[in-house]
């Protein structure tokens, strides 16, 4: 297996915003600044929760704290039954098998070690999408293999085994555009990659933060649609992994609980690797991960925190002047002033506002900006204050 030279890692794209953050700091002669109640920077540039861990999953952590023996790398088997249970409940996935289940150190080392861990090399595709987490292009470089933009199939052309790609990345919903695949979609994606022997990985991360109106869904779940549906899948998990973090869902960015599930061959495959490699959740994690998967409530709760956010954060954009694009689920607003992205980041610092330019998300966002909806309510209302001001 061919490895990577951090040289031909991308810079890390946040260090870019630091002359901004520090302009947003410093804005004066704007509702709250600094000085002024309420003043100080909106960080809206990074999606890191902000409200506090619920206590039953406190509760659970603090119950497992005594913990002097390795814990297992597979995951305990009441946590994969919550896992199997969770997707059953909320996801529209009824007969996932619970050996198709392991718990990973958050979502972003499993997109960063995934290529790697399947035994991706030189000569090898990584596709994800135009507009994507950069982390798939990333783990991509990380095992040596080519990352490429796949934004259609059609886009591939004749596939030949040199063109053909090995793992094809899916986001539903996606970070940063909040755009969701409907089952059709998936199923059409599917069906190909079944057809070129494509494993396919889909970030679902968001799943739980679906804005859409109620006729806009299709009614079978509470969440956006998952690739291991059956109505994506026929009922079959072969090839396909499905990846998910409660971290945005439950306030446990800190605790770094994920997992992934599907295929049990290729769950077993990671398992091996993750074996060798130290790759383990923290056993009180894994209790506490158990816990916050079997609880709706404090999710439900924290969803309503997120919609009121968003709705004073959508209308203060939009009347800023910009239009917001997609953002059907997740936590953030793509939005556009049809200028280049810095300019938005720019004529936003000067209001004491840091978000994230589109284009660290790929070319195609050159023009967006993403506002994340994760900072206080003061804040978010500080937000809202500068922008009509």
């Amino acid at each position: 297996m061919s490895g990577v030279s951090p040289r031909a890692l991308p810079d890390f794209p946040w260090d870019s915003l630091a002359p901004y953050k520090e302009r947003a700091s410093l804005a004066v002669g704007v509702p709250g600044s600094s000085g002024e109640p309420g003043g100080g920077i909106v960080d809206l540039s990074v999606g890191t929760p902000v409200d506090p861990t619920p206590q039953v999953v406190q509760e659970a952590l603090r119950a497992a704290a005594d913990a002097p023996g390795y814990p297992q790398t597979y995951g305990t088997p009441p946590l994969r039954e919550a896992v199997a249970t969770w997707f059953a409940r909320r996801r529209g996935v009824p007969d996932l098998d619970p050996d198709g289940v392991m718990p990973t150190v958050g979502s972003k080392e499993l997109v960063a070690w995934l290529p790697t861990l399947l035994g991706l090399g030189e000569g090898d595709i990584v596709g994800f999408p135009g507009v994507a987490y950069p982390t798939y292009d990333v783990g991509a470089r990380l095992a040596g293999a080519r990352p490429q933009v796949v934004d259609g199939l059609a886009a591939l052309g004749p596939l030949t085994t040199a063109t053909t790609p090995k793992l094809l990345w899916l986001n539903s919903p996606s970070n940063p555009t909040g755009r969701v695949l409907g089952i059709d979609h998936l199923a059409k994606v599917v069906a190909w990659a079944r057809q070129h022997g494509v494993v396919v990985a889909s970030d679902e991360c968001y799943a739980e933060l679906d804005w859409r109106p109620d006729g806009e869904r299709d009614g079978s779940s509470p969440t956006t649609p998952s690739i291991l549906d059956p109505r994506v899948c026929g009922g079959s998990h072969d090839n396909l992994l499905a990846v998910y973090s409660l971290s945005k869902q439950s306030n446990l960015a800190g605790y770094r609980a994920a997992f992934i599930a599907g295929d049990v061959a290729l769950v077993r495959r990671l398992l091996e690797v993750r074996k060798h490699a130290g790759m383990i959740v923290p056993w009180p994690v894994q209790q506490a991960l158990t816990v916050a998967l079997g609880d709706d409530v404090h999710v439900a709760e924290q969803k309503a925190r997120y919609a009121a956010r968003r709705a004073t954060l959508r209308a203060a954009v939009e009347g800023f002047g910009m239009r917001v694009d997609h953002s059907d689920a997740g936590l953030y607003l793509w939005a556009t002033r049809g200028e280049d992205a810095w300019a938005t980041v720019d004529a936003m610092a000067a209001r004491g506002i840091l978000v994230a330019p589109g284009s660290f998300y790929g070319e195609a966002g050159r023009e967006h900006v993403r506002i994340a909806l994760t900072a206080t309510d003061e804040r978010i209302a500080a937000a809202a204050e500068r922008l009509a001001g």
